[in-house]
């Protein structure tokens, strides 16, 4: 970033975070920023981030909000329960998140997130609800599950 902060590390390993190279900038109080510079490879037909793109963006940053309100080693898992999304216009370039905790139970999280472009236009807006786990289940546990 021009601002010359450093981006924090994820408390989690999370792949698919990775891949996309997402860049965690603030994690406290009910309030994260993530950003994604948008590649190629994320693009939509009309050349501009897929709207999937956007919705990961949104997700991550939700449930890190959720996430930085409580203490990491209480909760190891947080899921999407349910997500709805508008989106404004075309995001391209490099983007920002900001997700908000609106409120949280022991279980249970109700968020917002928007992201913007370099510019700072709004380019979606998002709610979500997410549930605290207190087990997370990985790979083979998975499958032994089903």
């Amino acid at each position: 970033m021009s601002d010359g902060r450093t981006p924090l590390k994820f408390a989690l390993d999370i792949p698919f975070v990775e891949t996309l190279g997402m860049q965690l900038w603030r994690f406290d109080s009910g309030v994260a920023e993530i950003s994604l510079e948008v590649r190629p490879g994320m693009l939509n037909s009309w050349a501009v981030a897929h709207g999937g793109v956007v919705m990961t963006l949104l997700d991550v940053v939700m449930a890190h909000a959720a996430r930085s309100a409580r203490d990491d080693t209480d909760v190891p898992g947080i899921v999407t329960l349910e997500m709805k999304t508008s989106f404004m216009r075309p995001a391209t370039g490099r983007l920002v998140a900001w997700g908000h905790l609106l409120h949280g139970t022991r279980g249970t999280a109700f968020c917002e997130g928007s992201v913007r472009d370099a510019e700072g236009a709004l380019c979606a807006h998002a709610t979500g609800t997410f549930k605290f786990l207190r087990k997370l289940k990985r790979g083979a546990e998975l499958d032994a599950a089903s």
